[in-house]
């Protein structure tokens, strides 16, 4: 048998299973702490499938049988403990001041490697698709869920097409995105360990031929199953925290790039946004100006590299 965990064979083989496989692959990514240490009866009546289901995708991914696909997940969960002692070993005797400093250090690190690695082109189709789509659906769960909404939030106070998923409930994501179809995109956000709830959220999408942009940390990511832009920034997981940093600044960047993009029609929104904000006292007179058209209409046009990537 090869290394490769049973989250990794899960996300690698969730295209091909079938309707109650996935339900159970879902459970299982969302509550893999206690799943690893079910039977297959309790796992499946957890997940609402039945034993035999839950043996056969034993089968299925690989594994010679429940035992051992149970034993892949546990050593999933002692993994992560491992990594919680072993940055308590590291930091023990550290002052904050270390913490802090070596921290921002991985982090700088990780936005290093992103902006190396990044695909130009990819970038490019993701903000001109963004830009033509008449519905715009962006989903993050989980630690992506911030990612989600900060881009939700800005992409709403530029076009106003926009529908963030919120929910955690598969049921609820769907009633969400039942309208998309082919001239809309779905932004799906989604990093280790992934979320089946935005899997299947993408899968959706991509069956009702909607364009599909996936922000996730690897080519090899399962987000790219569904996907025709896949935007990877890289993403560690440190201890229990998982580092956004590097996701994060992808996101600013794909903002700015969309502003630049739509630049008139960005001043024209936020214009009559602040017209509203004035007219029902929304802000204060101490508040700070939001639009400051010189800036958005003087900003530097390099958004990466040495080329100019907004002509």
């Amino acid at each position: 048998m090869d290394q490769i965990d049973a989250i990794s064979r899960m996300n690698e083989k969730f295209s091909s299973m079938s309707k109650g496989q996935k339900a159970l692959a879902g459970f299982i990514s969302d509550n893999t702490d206690s799943a690893a240490f079910m039977t297959a009866a309790k796992l499946g009546e957890a997940a609402g499938v039945s034993e035999s289901t839950v043996v056969r995708f034993a089968y299925f991914l690989g594994y010679s049988g429940y035992p051992e696909f149970q034993a892949s997940l546990s050593e999933v969960v002692r993994t992560k403990l491992g990594s919680i002692s072993k940055m308590g070993a590291k930091y023990a005797h550290a002052s904050q001041s270390e913490i802090i400093n070596s921290v921002l250090s991985m982090d700088i690190e990780k936005i290093s490697d992103t902006m190396a690695q990044i695909d130009a082109n990819a970038f490019e189709l993701a903000v001109d698709t963004i830009a033509k789509a008449e519905n715009i659906y962006v989903i993050g769960i989980r630690s992506s869920a911030p990612l989600a909404g900060f881009l939700a939030f800005y992409l709403n106070m530029m076009f106003g097409n926009v529908h963030h998923i919120t929910t955690t409930s598969i049921a609820e994501i769907f009633e969400q995105m039942i309208r998309v179809n082919e001239n809309d995109v779905v932004i799906g956000i989604s990093f280790p360990r992934y979320s089946m709830r935005t899997l299947k959220a993408m899968e959706f999408a991509n069956s009702r031929s909607a364009k599909v942009v996936t922000i996730t940390d690897s080519v090899h990511s399962p987000m790219n199953l569904y996907s025709s832009c896949n935007l990877c920034a890289r993403s560690d997981n440190i201890s229990i925290v998982d580092s956004m940093v590097a996701p994060l600044s992808l996101v600013n960047a794909m903002v700015i790039a969309l502003t630049l993009k739509k630049t008139d029609e960005v001043v024209e929104h936020l214009n009559t946004l602040e017209k509203v904000w004035e007219d029902y006292q929304v802000y204060s007179t101490d508040e700070i100006n939001f639009i400051d058209e010189e800036a958005i209409r003087n900003y530097p046009k390099v958004i990466y590299g040495d080329k100019d990537k907004n002509n």
